[in-house]
């Protein structure tokens, strides 16, 4: 039935992977557009049983990852060659970290960049620890850098050496299920691979679209802030419309074309706006800061990596760690296929290495840079930011930015940088999309690419009408879960074959 059906439609793709995950993806778009209470319910109680079940569960198995990543890197297993050993990389060491950076956090840190340290620094999750003191501030940095560093590019540097040793090496599919090879054998063409790769197809649908969804809600905040233009969903849903528009231009011009060039412009804003604040900001505490921050991080990574909140009996973490780790996860098969993408020809040591210490260093520069610097708003110059970010975490960007010169030029550079990055993330994700979709000898269609931009655009719309952030969360918490145990299944996969690959070899 289903290759008849693809037959009919002209399709290029696995028919079995893109019927049945477009099929999901829309009967839950017709469910919860009108039942949004019920929805909304639904989630919060899956989001809490996961949390309460299995939060401890996403905290250890990311640790142990990020380990089994720095092991692999030093091993003999890092100078394994993803291609052939004479093979070259196809993108400079610059081209290639612009692309993985916008199409990785860029949309979370113009998000959360001055929002998550203040955040803490208002309400920090530790008794021992007075709120608004100069501890505070410090416990805040470490809490915002241990959700954004090498923990989040742990998530997406797995399946990216898992993905592209499978497809590169061993020439397979570029598709989740192809890493389970080694335990499947040919079943991966059959019912369970197609399971797998529908699996990282809808978590791939469901993070990107609360990014999207993220974005659109400082987007409207920012808009507000320069424009009057009205915070309500009416609003929101034409700034996703617009969006979905530019992405699908986008996305319809293709890798090089397309998401290449808006990276490269996105990138060079984004530094902009750093160096401005930096130079206008308290330049020497950021600058000192930068250093002292990754001192913290590097001593306090350790017992952060393992803590949850055992003793305290509070809830903090599945409103942040574990909704962070969950998010993420969903990205996974995203921004893991991506990354192995635009990697050939790179050694593992390479990747792992590029992977987690490039973004590491770009995340602490910019939380130290605005973090610290919404901070010592508060500590040395009496500007009330923490009422205005604990009112609404979408509009703290813009309120700090009012505190500088040259506000408003500022605020319409970041919203110009928030749309790229929500394009760049969206236009990526409907390329991995048809990747894991269709078969490698097939060629990719314009309109499969522009579809799945349009279902993308449409789930963002509803997931914000299903109650906004909170639903958001709850959706993510619950739904990355499932490949939460893939990613350690992924590891093991990637270990045996490896094992197998050397012991030929000596």
């Amino acid at each position: 039935m289903f290759d008849r059906l693809a037959k009919a439609c002209g399709l290029s793709a696995v028919p079995q992977i893109f019927f049945i995950a477009a099929a999901l993806a829309v009967v839950f778009v017709i469910f919860a557009i009108p039942f949004n209470a019920e929805f909304a319910r639904f989630f919060g109680a899956l989001g809490s049983f996961t949390f309460y079940y299995f939060g401890w569960f996403y905290v250890l198995s990311v640790t142990a990852l990020l380990a089994f990543l720095i092991w692999i890197a030093m091993s003999r297993y890092g100078d394994v060659k993803l291609g052939g050993n004479e093979q070259q990389p196809e993108y400079s060491t610059t081209t290639w970290f612009v692309m993985l950076f916008a199409a990785g956090i860029g949309t979370i840190l113009m998000f959360w960049g001055v929002a998550e340290p203040l955040s803490h620094f208002i309400k920090p999750p530790f008794v021992d620890v007075e709120p608004q003191t100069r501890d505070a501030a410090k416990t805040a940095m470490n809490i915002a850098l241990y959700h954004f560093g090498l923990h989040t590019w742990t998530i997406f540097t797995l399946p990216a050496v898992a993905i592209g040793y499978f497809s590169y090496r061993k020439g397979l599919p570029m598709r989740i299920s192809s890493v389970f090879y080694g335990v499947l054998g040919e079943r991966i063409y059959g019912p369970i691979g197609w399971v797998i790769d529908i699996i990282a197809l809808l978590g791939t649908l469901f993070g990107v679209a609360v990014s999207v969804g993220l974005g659109t809600l400082q987007l409207n905040s920012g808009l507000f802030y320069l424009f009057d233009f009205s915070v309500s969903s009416l609003s929101q849903m034409i700034i996703i419309a617009v969006i979905t528009m530019v992405a699908t231009a986008s996305v319809a011009l293709g890798l090089d074309r397309g998401i290449k060039r808006l990276s490269y412009l996105n990138i060079g804003l984004a530094i902009s706006l750093l160096l401005f604040i930096w130079a206008v900001g308290p330049t020497l505490f950021i600058t000192s800061g930068v250093v002292q921050n990754l001192g913290i991080y590097m001593q306090n990574l350790p017992w952060m990596s393992l803590w949850t909140e055992a003793y305290q009996g509070t809830s903090w973490q599945q409103s942040w760690t574990v909704f962070y780790w969950a998010w993420t996860i969903s990205w996974a098969p995203y921004v893991g296929l991506f990354i192995a993408r635009i990697s050939k020809g790179r050694s593992i040591r390479q990747l792992v290495i590029g992977a987690l210490g490039a973004p590491l260093l770009f995340t602490l520069i910019w939380f130290s840079v605005f973090g610290l610097s919404a901070i010592d708003l508060e500590l040395n110059h009496g500007v009330d930011l923490a009422t205005q970010v604990q009112a609404d975490v979408s509009i703290a960007l813009f309120t700090f930015l009012e505190q500088f010169p040259l506000a408003t030029v500022t605020s319409i550079v970041s919203a110009v940088i928030i749309v790229i990055f929500l394009t760049t993330s969206a236009d990526s994700a409907a390329l991995v999309m048809d990747l894991l979709s269709r078969r490698e000898n097939q060629v990719s269609r314009t309109w499969q690419r522009v579809f799945w931009m349009l279902l993308l655009g449409t789930l963002s719309a509803t997931l914000l009408l299903g109650g906004g952030l909170p639903a958001l969360q709850n959706v993510i918490t619950a739904l990355g879960f499932p490949f939460c145990v893939l990613l350690v299944f992924m590891a093991i996969a990637l270990t045996k074959e490896l094992k197998k690959e050397t012991s030929r070899s000596d």
